[in-house]
């Protein structure tokens, strides 16, 4: 008599995982530290991180389960947001929250669709898989200062602006070598 495995979904631990993440940068995301005199938030590490599960979810269970995750842990940090600011008693400032969820949500889409099409139409060559992390946290920060324009000092930003995506460049370096060692598995929505 043989024994069969049962198979289970548990994306729900991965998109658990994105969106505890997500809410982890948003409360992070006040604290910095100095690069070349400009001040960097520690945020800037989580980040990567963020869209390599994104990744890891498009690559293991499909599309749709990925749109799932970016929606659940988009509502997820507006949650913790208005939570947070009604147990300390300040007002909610919607204004300094949509910067940063646009830019993730729209980031996260693109990053998602590009990295689709890299699964299906060619075999995911480590270069534009690296390219696409790159991409996706230009359009981030594109969305995220055209939203805060008027709250950007320009003194620094350009500095900083680069300053991050090297680093983050730097971490998704690993992050694309890992992507290489995950297998394939497509979900039946795809």
């Amino acid at each position: 008599m043989t024994k069969t495995r049962t198979k289970y979904n548990d994306c729900w631990m991965y998109i658990l995982l994105l969106s505890t993440l997500v809410i982890l940068t948003e409360s992070i995301k006040t604290f910095n530290f100095n690069l070349f005199n400009v001040e960097i938030t520690y945020a800037i590490f989580s980040i990567p991180i963020i869209y390599a599960i994104t990744n890891y979810i498009t690559k293991k269970y499909g599309f749709r389960r990925t749109l799932t995750g970016i929606i659940v842990s988009a509502i997820s940090v507006v949650l913790f947001v208005i939570i947070m600011n009604f147990a300390i008693g300040r007002t909610i400032e919607f204004g300094s929250l949509t910067g940063g969820l646009l830019g993730y949500l729209i980031s996260q889409i693109v990053n998602t669709m590009i990295y689709k099409f890299l699964l299906v139409n060619t075999n995911s060559p480590y270069i534009l898989v690296l390219l696409n992390y790159i991409f996706g946290y230009i359009v981030f920060y594109m969305i995220y200062t055209i939203i805060h324009l008027d709250m950007i000092i320009l003194d620094t930003f350009w500095i900083s602006y680069f300053v991050v995506l090297v680093i983050q460049s730097i971490m998704s370096i690993g992050l694309a070598l890992l992507d290489k060692k995950v297998l394939v598995g497509i979900g039946k929505d795809d």
